[in-house]
């Protein structure tokens, strides 16, 4: 496996005090005494830079996973002409060690990590042989699990808690894909019309970002700008659809607060922006591209730091980076219409 050293902030660990903090106050309602601090004040500081990456390589980042060990699992699109898209482990002291090198033209989308290491990720591709869900298992080697039609745009990728089922967002074809983790056909678990592209946009993209969260499945429309949630039944089926959010054009992958929370920080590819969405549905911008947003991707949250993927894909200088800022709770939960 090949390595390499971007620029990676030293170990970001957490005080016993800030994890509680996180889980009182994401529960908390919003009048309580702890949501009276002062809202005015900044949700996410001290953003930084933790890596760089070099854009013309291809290695513009599209997705992230967190790992028990703090380290991060990336998907890099291979975007330019000629280059291999990738997936990338940066662990928390620096160091960034290439897993999979996939096929120039093909992209790998969306990872996500089951319960004993294995990392699941998704591939685009006009190849029918690799098209479709992948996994590597721990010191195994990329095998493909499930297949997809080729036309599919298979983007974001969720795990159910039990390890079972993995979800796969289809951004062209308005269906959420169910593949079993252990290998098998994939199934379409979700088809419908609040899960297609919208046709007049500019980046006419579906279903995108996908999350299993307190037993429902949360995705979002980039080119409709809504965040839904779908009730996961016991039997596994899909329940109705409901609208968390709208308005939030080019909403890409988000994450939650933390395991319990239903608060929301959104990646706004198409504005350049980081986005709270409440569980009310209200929104909140948070970052800009004055924090040097460009081009968001995913986040991913691990107490109580917030790490941003940039692709860079939109605008030149094209700065693909990966970004991490510390998220103040009193203002996250301060008047959020403020």
């Amino acid at each position: 496996m090949n390595t390499r050293k971007p620029t990676l902030n030293k170990r970001l660990t957490l005080a016993a005090a800030i994890t509680a903090m996180a889980a009182v106050l994401s529960s908390a309602p919003y009048a309580s005494a702890a949501t009276r601090a002062d809202h005015h004040q900044q949700v996410v500081t001290h953003v930084k830079t933790a890596a760089t990456f070099d854009f013309a390589a291809g290695e513009a980042p599209e997705n992230i996973t967190v790992n028990p060990d703090g380290s991060l699992t990336l998907s890099m699109l291979g975007i330019s002409a000629g280059k291999a898209p990738e997936l990338v482990r940066i662990t928390a002291s620096g160091q960034s060690t290439v897993l999979v090198t996939g096929y120039a033209g093909d992209a790998i989308t969306g990872n996500t990590r089951g319960h004993d290491g294995t990392v699941y990720y998704n591939v685009l591709s006009n190849d029918a042989s690799r098209s479709g869900v992948w996994k590597l298992a721990p010191s195994g080697t990329p095998e493909r699990i499930a297949a997809l039609p080729v036309g599919a745009f298979p983007n974001g990728l969720a795990i159910d808690p039990s390890g079972r089922t993995l979800y796969a967002a289809d951004s062209y074809k308005g269906t959420v894909w169910s593949v079993p983790a252990a290998g098998g056909p994939a199934t379409a678990w979700l088809t419908e019309a609040a899960l297609e592209p919208e046709a007049s946009s500019a980046r006419p993209l579906g279903a995108n970002g996908l999350r299993f969260h307190n037993g429902e499945l949360w995705i979002s429309n980039l080119s409709k700008g809504t965040l839904l949630r779908v009730p996961v039944a016991a039997d596994g089926t899909a329940g109705p659809i409901r609208v968390v959010t709208s308005g939030v054009l080019g909403i890409d992958d988000f994450n939650f607060l933390n395991g319990h929370s239903d608060v929301v920080f959104a990646a706004l590819h198409a504005s350049n922006q980081i986005a709270v969405v409440y569980p009310d549905g209200t929104k909140k911008i948070v970052l800009t591209k004055a924090d040097g947003i460009a081009s968001p991707t995913a986040t991913a949250v691990r107490g109580n730091r917030l790490y941003i993927t940039d692709s860079g894909l939109d605008e030149a200088p094209h700065d693909a980076k990966l970004q991490v800022g510390k998220i103040n709770f009193f203002a996250l939960f301060g008047d959020p219409a403020s």
